[in-house]
């Protein structure tokens, strides 16, 4: 990849720039006062620039610009079509753009209150290398403040909604005079009033007045409240009133491309159904009930916004739904109160789906195949009931030696079954408790038979959870009210168990019985729709939280009814139940320098005890360190616990499982040209157990040396951003490794067989 880049960087950067003309090679800020500089900083004020240099990267490297230099002088050539695509042309320098960002940023800095501020442009120009460097040179100067608020709002009924939400308002004094806060100040009491019924209330009817004396800095400033003005499609809105919800009409086989408006739409089918009005179809595809319980909007009710924006989230969870628009006409003026029409207008997509997958093996000789289906209803009883269902089988022969062995072949048997409900599926709960969580329920039931050559497991699985979101999706909860997984043995090699020593892998094909609850929360400040552009988001970060517990009611049950205990543990019809409780939480943080480079931190914890019935957590619940999104010096589940050394690299996977785990990782992220893009990364982290197990020695924790066991890598990765997915490779490097019987610092001693491991993976890892 150096290589590469260095033979783009070594083409001319002007290659295709025209005699006569400048590449615009170099922008700055000059900044004089940098007092105020914090107010609006210089990665700020790039936003505001009408023309910027190509982009670049690794110290300098105009990368982009370098790759469409590859291309030749002919472009309908496909080649020099291709990597002028993928490049990016040279940015030529255009004086009047130059002009027009000094403006841009004057106007900035007045609106931020820097009144007498001012903005300057000098250039620098290279004939011969034909590069033009441009420096913008700004002074900010004082700022004015806010000294003073007053509120000139005529209507006493608006007075008094808008100024309780007072402890709400982003104009203070005392606070610099920033026009942009005004504007937003504005859009916040709009959009709260029409909460509150006021429909046609929009921020121009707000506005600001503002009282400056010569040479002084301090601004009186007063909010007006403005009549509404001439609307010739409301002649009768001629004072600020809240409108009234008349009619609520569903259509729901509306179509966008052919019916232009929901009055004029003709239905085979009409009913009214608890206040609605129903436009049928051809097709019911929906029951009326279903429809009533999206719907927030009711009849006779005050308008308020927040009702219709929960009306679109509430039809938007529906899978047969596909398209979904709350269209609002006003009515007029009836007996002194202000009416609308209500239309909501569905439309359905395909309500049932079906795939197919197949694919063929060969380890060592030994042939084998694997094919699986799967089918999906999304309308099972006409209320958006989504049935999800999969089967899978697959195959492997296997050859040689047989003997002592139960079974000449790797098979394995799966299928899962889940019904989805869109609405809160539980007895007792009232309505108004189901509208304000707009909750899924999911149930699922699941069975997996495996035949290996010294055993046969069955394992099977039934659940019952929740899941909500809010506030535009960054905010997901999901709580699993019953989850209960059951493992038996029914087939085993002689002697099979008794050859297993460690109790960790031993209790995971005894037969056992997992009844657990949990809960999970995930919030994120992301934008849903963040596309490359100057307007980036700079700090993006993430909560996740997950706790569960188990084996809590059975214990209880289990003590209460006196039942004896067999091998210091209860059963529940004859199986051992484990009983542990587990946390784990991450948080991760994105700050981006500009629209393509940014450095990214995460640090995650966790820890899972067994108490009760049980010694050791089952090891499906227990964590791991290595891999692509772990520390990337080594391998998935090739790190620790502790200081535990892995003599066995083929086998030792079994023990490298722990009770306790800590990350922490750091990667500067930069995108170079076209999809690709460059991580640079450093990993921290390991897995501990919370007892002293026989079979992993130095793996308990303990908090006067957990900190000397934290293993370090640190590595390279290309990345492939095709927008809707990433494909990721990574390289990493031991730096600090814990495992005794092993170098403890590889860093200062490499050696790529010993201390490197390779990752691919989708996604970024945090």
């Amino acid at each position: 990849m150096a290589a590469i880049a260095w033979v783009m960087a070594s083409c001319s950067s002007t290659k295709h720039v025209p005699d006569g003309q400048y590449l615009l090679d170099d922008v700055k800020f000059n900044i004089t006062d940098n007092a105020n500089a914090k107010s609006l900083k210089s990665t700020e004020l790039v936003n505001y620039l009408r023309q910027t240099p190509n982009h670049k990267v690794l110290g300098g490297m105009k990368l982009q610009l370098a790759f469409y230099n590859i291309s030749g002088k002919d472009s309908s050539k496909w080649f020099n079509k291709w990597v002028r695509r993928v490049g990016s042309a040279p940015v030529i320098y255009d004086h009047s753009l130059t002009e027009a960002s000094v403006k841009q940023l004057q106007t900035a800095l007045i609106n931020k209150g820097f009144m007498e501020s001012s903005v300057t442009a000098d250039t620098i120009g290279n004939r011969a290398k034909k590069k033009m460097k441009v420096i913008y040179n700004v002074s900010y100067g004082e700022p004015h403040y806010v000294s003073s608020i007053t509120y000139n709002i005529p209507n006493d009924t608006l007075r008094e909604l808008i100024l309780a939400d007072s402890a709400l308002f982003l104009v203070r004094r005392n606070s610099v005079f920033d026009r942009n806060v005004l504007d937003e100040e504005r859009q916040g009491i709009s959009e709260r009033l029409r909460e509150k019924g006021y429909y046609a209330f929009n921020k121009e009817y707000i506005t600001f007045t503002a009282d400056t004396a010569a040479g002084e800095k301090n601004v009186d400033l007063t909010m007006n409240l403005m009549r509404p003005y001439e609307n010739d499609k409301m002649p009768y809105y001629t004072s600020h009133k809240p409108f009234y919800v008349r009619n609520v009409t569903f259509v729901t086989n509306y179509d966008p491309m052919t019916m232009h408006d929901a009055t004029d739409y003709k239905a085979p089918t009409e009913m009214f159904y608890n206040g609605y009005k129903v436009l049928y179809g051809e097709e019911k595809y929906l029951r009326p009930s279903v429809l009533d319980e999206c719907c927030l909007i009711k009849p006779g009710n005050r308008y308020n916004s927040s009702d219709v924006n929960r009306t679109y989230e509430s039809f938007g969870r529906l899978g047969i739904v596909k398209f979904v628009n709350v269209e609002i006409l006003p009515v007029g003026d009836i007996d002194g109160k202000i009416w609308l029409d209500v239309y909501v207008l569905l439309s359905r997509t395909k309500s049932q789906t079906a795939s197919v997958s197949l694919e063929g093996t060969n380890s060592e000789g030994d042939l084998g195949f694997g094919l699986g289906l799967g089918y999906q209803h999304r309308n099972l009883f006409n209320g958006s009931e989504v049935l999800s269902a999969k089967v899978r089988a697959s195959y492997e022969s296997l050859s040689g030696d047989l003997n002592g062995l139960i079974n000449d072949n790797y098979s394995e048997y799966m299928g899962e079954l889940g019904l989805k409900y869109p609405k809160f599926k539980a007895p007792f709960l009232k309505r108004s408790f189901k509208e304000k969580i707009l909750a899924s329920t999911e149930f699922s039931t699941s069975f997996n038979y495996q035949e290996r050559p010294e055993y046969t497991r069955v394992i099977a699985g039934v659940g019952w959870r929740y899941l909500w979101s809010e506030r535009a999706n960054k905010t997901r909860h999901t709580f699993n009210l019953l989850d209960l997984n059951y493992v038996n043995l029914p087939k085993s090699k002689s002697h099979f168990l008794d050859s297993i020593s460690n109790p960790i892998l031993r209790y995971s094909y005894e037969d056992h019985f997992i009844m657990r609850m949990g809960y999970s929360y995930y919030h994120s400040n992301k934008n849903d729709a963040s596309p490359i552009s100057k307007r980036y988001q700079p700090d993006v970060y993430t909560i996740r939280v997950a706790a569960e517990t188990a084996g809590n009611l059975l214990y209880g049950i289990s003590n209460m009814i006196g039942q004896k205990k067999e091998n210091d543990s209860y059963k529940v019809f004859g199986i051992n139940y484990s009983q542990y409780f587990k946390v784990d939480a991450d948080y991760s943080y994105t700050h981006s320098f500009n629209p393509r480079s940014s450095l990214a931190f995460h640090v995650g914890a966790g820890a899972a005890v067994p108490y009760g019935n049980s010694s050791v957590v089952p090891f499906e619940k227990r964590f791991y360190a290595g891999g692509a999104n772990s520390v990337r010096g080594w391998g998935v589940r090739t790190l620790g616990p502790g200081s535990y050394y892995a003599t066995n690299s083929v086998n030792s996977f079994i023990y490298q499982c722990g009770d306790v785990r800590f990350d922490m990782n750091l990667e500067y992220r930069a995108k170079l040209f076209w999809v690709i893009e460059l991580g640079a990364f450093i990993d921290a982290g390991n897995i501990w157990t919370i007892k002293d197990y026989e079979d992993q020695p130095g793996g308990v924790f303990k908090f006067n040396k957990f900190y000397e066991q934290i293993a370090l890598s640190y590595g390279l990765g290309i990345r492939l951003d095709f927008t809707y997915f990433l494909l990721r490779l990574d390289f990493g490097m031991k730096a600090h490794n814990p495992a005794s019987h092993q170098e403890h610092w590889p860093l200062f001693h490499p050696r790529w067989n010993r201390d490197s491991a390779v990752h691919f993976s989708v996604g970024y890892p945090f």
